[in-house]
């Protein structure tokens, strides 16, 4: 019976990457397609994505305050939860930044970002699946290696685009927007790595 319990955790963090694999896939699609006639009504599906990921996360809270026994501690579980949670709505926030800033049209750089954002999060569903076994797990190690140096190419990326953008543009608007969105795009990456973090150290407290 505690077995079980124990499982019911981390298939809750699995399903709640999953919501981060969805956004991220979403994302993606957006920028590749993109057209600024649809963009509020795929914003409306992505906030759809980012809500239900919300309450999968209430859900996960409202198990916790029930138990007294937990597979990892109390705090690792909560931090956990919210670092994934983090990562749904960093992605979120991309659509509305070019939302808010107008943006007509999407730059290449943003396609490389999302793209890495999409490996990213793919790398942490492939993480958390081990993590319900890390202490025996072989491979959780070469997941949490890759999901910090994407979080570097998202960092290279970001300085290359920026660069980039102020090189090539005169235009005032259009730096600052896409600046901000060049901005979000990195906290994508950084929202991952946090994740990967907090894996890591139940890892150490554990072993």
């Amino acid at each position: 019976m505690a077995k079980n319990k124990d499982n019911n955790y981390f298939e809750i963090f699995v399903k709640m990457v999953d919501f981060s694999c969805e956004a991220a896939r979403n994302l993606h699609e957006v920028l590749t397609n993109f057209d600024t006639a649809t963009l509020p009504e795929k914003m409306q599906h992505m906030h759809h994505i980012e809500h239900t990921a919300d309450l999968e996360k209430h859900d996960l809270m409202s198990k916790l305050v029930k138990e007294f026994i937990t597979p990892i501690e109390r705090e690792d579980i909560m931090a956990l939860a919210q670092q994934i949670d983090n990562v749904t709505d960093a992605i979120e926030d991309v659509l509305m930044r070019i939302y808010m800033y107008n943006i007509p049209a999407i730059l290449p750089e943003a396609l490389e970002f999302s793209e890495t954002i999409v490996k990213c999060c793919d790398e942490l569903k492939e993480m958390m699946k081990e993590f319900t076994h890390f202490r025996k797990s072989e491979t959780i190690h070469t997941h949490l290696v890759q999901v910090n140096y994407l979080e570097e190419v998202g960092d290279k990326l970001y300085t290359e685009a920026v660069h980039a953008l102020y090189s090539s543009s005169h235009n005032p608007i259009e730096i600052i927007g896409w600046t901000e969105t060049f901005e979000r795009l990195e906290k994508c990456c950084d929202a991952c790595e946090d994740v990967a973090d907090v894996v890591e150290s139940v890892i150490m407290k554990n072993s």
